[in-house]
């Protein structure tokens, strides 16, 4: 396994520092505030599990908003303190449903549950009484969570939960109750049941059942560390493809809201990622304070699933059949590279699409840029549109008739949680295959190559994150960097050949474009492009530690200036 960096945190945001040999990191810690760490533990939830095959052969589809509503699965034992705070606020004036039925003894954990809620000033609690024939209890649970915004499940045994409420539409009760913005939250059998692969039981070997689909992707796992259920958890997340697996340890809580997924409490959280046929299987500590994104979670365990190396090119050798490409460092836009992009669109009769979506979608403006503003193209079409709404009439229409297609700034997972897995990025090669032009800064210019870097979502430092390792591949074989020289960007970029020789670095230069039409690469703007490849590093002694300092690592790429050219082709010659 590669060596992994500490996580720090700065200010009170989450910020991201990684030592540039390491990849994929999941996991940074932010500074929580004392308000924050107050409102956090154990809610609300309970309900089915469906067993029939057909239900547990359905894939969810992968939803990069995450998930509506708020989990909170605690690991057992002690739940952690600020719970109730977090429960009083989504109550919105209605009662606390418990549900007790993983126990053996539901009356009492009932009571139990009644006592710990009592003591935090939540006396508004309801339950259902647990010795109602099935049908007027399933009827009567699914009432209940219809007037409230807050569930919370007893600890006991999950299958017993599970069987309980099968086939019943209890669990369509609780994800409704979720879109609408409430809380389930759950410990220990509680928590266990809230993934759809579902460990049931086994002390080394698991026994898998179907849960409730409420974390998607996940394999939720309890009492952690104190029972020593690694093992179990590996066997788990190995049998199952495509999902990863969470450990909670007791006393710890993990916050499940829209991607974000914060562990409180005193133990830790850890996520396992199985192994696949280019990379060995892992798992990665979340202290109490860190946090994950889920999204990036879940494309982390289908990208294994699916085999495909996002470090072996699939494309081909870095050169275009047909079209253009524009790929700017970021910082200004200089006429030349502006006139450039008009002239290679089609001038003034260019059908230019321009995607903001770099940006969040609340950020996201329909406004036309600047640059091209006052170039007076005459047809511009700004086109916002994320996921499913890329199939629209409008989108498709603009983008199959464009000569160019321009993406903006920010940052470049956005393009993939926007367009991956749809027609859109289909829709971008044809621009390509008609002799139009793709143009972009800064994320914009590093969705272009086939390898993504700077992709985690929690931080631009992580060169190599996992689940957001692959771009839209416009130029084959190629990682693409910005903001190069003027941020001393140089070492970052070898650690990323190093493990993936047959790629090519590109650093780009703020201010600065690069231009490719065939395997030609012309430098155009104001500073100059940076070439790195296998052959480059070969000067390096095998031990050599990364990263170097930036003059050390800038001494070994080609540089090419504002005004040459240079053939791709070429750099990879003889690549291994």
């Amino acid at each position: 396994m590669p060596h992994r960096s500490r996580y720090e945190l700065q200010a009170s945001v989450c910020v991201v520092r990684q030592n540039h040999t390491d990849d994929h990191q999941i996991f940074t810690r932010p500074m929580f505030n004392p308000a924050l760490r107050t409102q956090l533990i154990v809610l609300i939830t309970a309900t089915v599990l469906t067993c029939s095959s057909a239900h547990a052969q359905t894939e969810p589809t992968l939803d990069s908003e995450g998930i509506p509503g708020t989990l909170i699965l605690v690991g057992g034992g002690e739940v952690p303190e600020g719970t109730t705070e977090l429960l009083e606020k989504n109550l919105a004036g209605a009662s606390i449903l418990i549900l007790a039925d993983a126990s053996a003894e539901p009356r009492e954990a009932i009571e139990s549950a009644r006592h710990w809620l009592s003591e935090h000033d939540l006396s508004d609690v309801i339950s259902v009484d647990p010795e109602l024939p099935a049908p007027e209890k399933v009827a009567e649970t699914i009432k209940a969570i219809e007037k409230t915004g807050v569930v919370w499940i007893c600890g006991g045994q999950q299958s017993r939960l599970a069987a309980t409420y099968a086939g019943s539409g209890v669990e369509n009760a609780l994800r409704a109750m979720l879109q609408r913005g409430g809380t389930i939250a759950g410990t220990s059998a509680g928590a266990a049941i809230m993934s759809k692969v579902m460990i049931a039981s086994g002390k080394d070997q698991p026994e898998i059942s179907v849960g409730w689909d409420f974390l998607p992707d996940g394999i939720v796992d309890q009492h952690f560390s104190e029972r020593n259920r690694l093992n179990r958890s590996r066997i788990a997340v190995d049998q199952n493809p495509g999902c990863f697996g969470l450990g909670i340890d007791e006393s710890t809580a993990v916050i499940v809201s829209g991607r974000s997924l914060q562990v409180t409490g005193k133990g830790k959280a850890t996520v396992l990622l199985a192994n696949c046929n280019y990379r060995d299987a892992e798992s990665f500590e979340i202290a109490a304070g860190g946090v994950a994104d889920l999204t990036q979670l879940r494309r982390s365990a289908l990208q294994r699933k699916s085999g495909v190396n996002p470090g072996e090119p699939v494309h081909g050798p870095p050169e275009l059949k047909s079209g253009s490409l524009v790929i700017v460092g970021g910082g200004s836009m200089p006429k030349d590279v502006v006139d450039r992009f008009i002239e290679l669109a089609g001038g003034r009769d260019a059908r230019i699409v321009v995607l903001p979506t770099a940006v969040p979608r609340a950020e996201t403006t329909d406004e036309v840029p600047g640059f091209l503003k006052r170039a007076e193209v005459a047809n511009i079409t700004v086109l916002t549109q994320r996921c499913g709404e890329v199939e629209t009439d409008e989108f498709q229409s603009a983008v199959k008739s464009a000569t160019g297609v321009w993406f903006g700034g920010g940052r470049q997972w956005n393009f993939v949680d926007a367009y991956n897995d749809t027609t859109a990025v289909e829709l971008f090669h044809d621009v390509l295959h008609r002799g139009g032009v793709i143009g972009g800064s800064s994320a914009g210019a590093t969705i272009q190559g086939e390898f993504l870097v700077r992709g985690h979502p929690l931080g631009n430092t992580v060169m190599m994150a996992e689940g957001y390792e692959r771009g839209f591949a416009f130029l084959p074989g190629v990682a693409i960097d910005q903001h190069f020289a003027q941020r001393g960007r140089q070492p970052d970029l070898l650690p990323v050949i190093r493990r993936h020789p047959k790629l090519l670095g590109i650093g780009i230069d703020e201010g600065t474009a690069v231009v490719v039409t065939g395997s030609k690469a012309e430098v155009i703007g104001q500073h100059s492009a940076h070439f790195v490849s296998a052959q480059h590093l070969k000067s390096l002694p095998p031990e050599a530690s990364l990263p170097l300092d930036v003059s050390s690592a800038a001494a070994l790429y080609t540089t090419v200036n504002t005004g040459d050219s240079i053939e791709l082709r070429t750099l990879m010659e003889h690549q291994p």
